[in-house]
């Protein structure tokens, strides 16, 4: 069974630094649970913050500061080991940003480390940090030979405030990296994988334990034994304000009823909640009949209203991906938790409203919820675009 603390995190799952294992020029990494919150106040109050912070980047444009928003407090943290001698980091895996940084608690100490002397920092809504740009050699496990980076650049921190790791690792794009190769590119343009790919697999809270631990990241490829089928991808989407994160176009029906018409968001694995534009959510209210609970944030609904839910279908280049009633809910065992009672009509839903209606630009965030149902890749070559599959959790009803 799951402790209470590891379920309560959610998607704090954190990277083990070994054992990692080379397939077909990729690198696989498993990851495990670790807590990161202490109730469901603090996870929205965490994706309200990136939600705050992504608008106030979409009115600066380009010339916002480059390094990554998200997945500090509840994210996944990978254990890497910087200079020589090697310190180890555990840093929050950010998939919106492609910056790595350390420093927010394990001071930064290396004999071969450079100091470009070129200034990082950001203001995160939940965080901040201000630091220098640094390039030295990074390891990835401790295998003999460890998987290897040489004169990688990341930024050193000198003060942060609000962070539960030691920095972040970025996987995102190179929208607001002013150039700087991200971690991906860098393993890629070092030979050490044979695609600039990242593949994650995450399996839902309560779910079953799978074989080597709770999910994985994989560089450089997607483990096939993680998916089933075919992966289907689509392009990042032409939307100015999505297109500079791992941004897609989709439509949201419930059942046969249209929700969200086709529009541009993104993809985001430090966001907990599913995300939709104001005027959807309130068409996803009337359909579910569910009611705002005080206590919670969260829209509630009665054993009789689950039992009637239908499928939440996202539709994403050309497939439809649908998200099981069983898929749309809090889990069960952490009612408790969130104040939420534990009687058969203590149901909350995982969908959360934007601010903004459709138009926007940012019109869904696909947060974590999502990615636990649905294998996800990563592709930054020269057509960038990401990929969905679904897993032996897809269908799953776990929560």
């Amino acid at each position: 069974m799951f402790s209470v603390a590891s379920l309560l995190a959610l998607l704090a799952l954190s990277v083990t630094g070994s054992p990692f294992e080379v397939r077909n020029s990729s690198i696989t990494l498993p990851m495990t649970r670790r807590p990161a919150f202490s109730n469901v106040t603090d996870l929205l109050r965490h994706d309200e913050a990136l939600i705050a912070a992504l608008t106030e980047y979409r009115t600066h444009g380009r010339h916002a500061k480059s390094v990554p928003l998200t997945d500090c407090y509840g994210g996944y943290s990978v254990s890497i080991g910087i200079g020589n001698p090697a310190t180890t980091y555990h840093l929050a895996v950010d998939s919106l940003f492609g910056i790595t940084w350390v420093g927010a608690w394990t001071p930064y100490v290396s004999s071969t480390g450079i100091n470009t002397e070129v200034p990082v920092g950001a203001d995160y809504g939940y965080g901040s940090f201000q630091g220098t740009l640094f390039e030295d050699s990074i390891t990835f496990g401790i295998d003999d030979p460890p998987l290897f980076i040489e004169h990688m650049q990341f930024g050193v921190a000198y003060t942060s405030d609000g962070f539960g790791y030691d920095g972040v690792l970025g996987i995102g794009p190179r929208a607001f990296t002013r150039g700087i190769p991200t971690v991906t590119d860098y393993l890629f343009e070092q030979n050490s994988i044979l695609k600039p790919v990242v593949s994650i697999f995450f399996q839902p809270v309560g779910a079953d334990v799978v074989q080597d631990g709770d999910g994985e990241i994989s560089f450089g490829g997607v483990n096939r034994g993680r998916y089933n089928g075919r992966i289907g991808y689509t392009d990042i989407t032409t939307n100015l304000r999505s297109s500079q994160y791992w941004g897609i176009n989709q439509r949201i029906t419930y059942g046969n009823m249209n929700i969200l018409e086709d529009t541009a968001g993104v993809v985001n694995c430090g966001s907990t909640f599913l995300y939709i534009a104001s005027d959807a959510f309130e068409r996803y209210q009337v359909v579910t009949g569910g009611i705002k609970n005080a206590a919670t944030g969260l829209l509630q609904i009665s054993l009789v209203q689950y039992n009637a839910l239908r499928n939440l279908n996202f539709h994403i280049g050309g497939r439809n991906y649908p998200l099981i009633p069983n898929a749309q809910i809090w889990p069960r065992s952490l009612n408790n938790m969130i104040n939420g009672g534990s009687g058969a009509d203590d149901i909350f839903l995982i969908v959360k409203g934007l601010e903004a209606p459709t138009g926007s630009g940012l019109d869904f965030i696909n947060g974590y919820v999502f990615l636990q149902r649905y294998y996800t890749v990563f592709d930054s070559r020269e057509r960038s675009r990401v990929g969905f599959a679904q897993t032996p959790f897809t269908r799953r009803k776990s929560n």
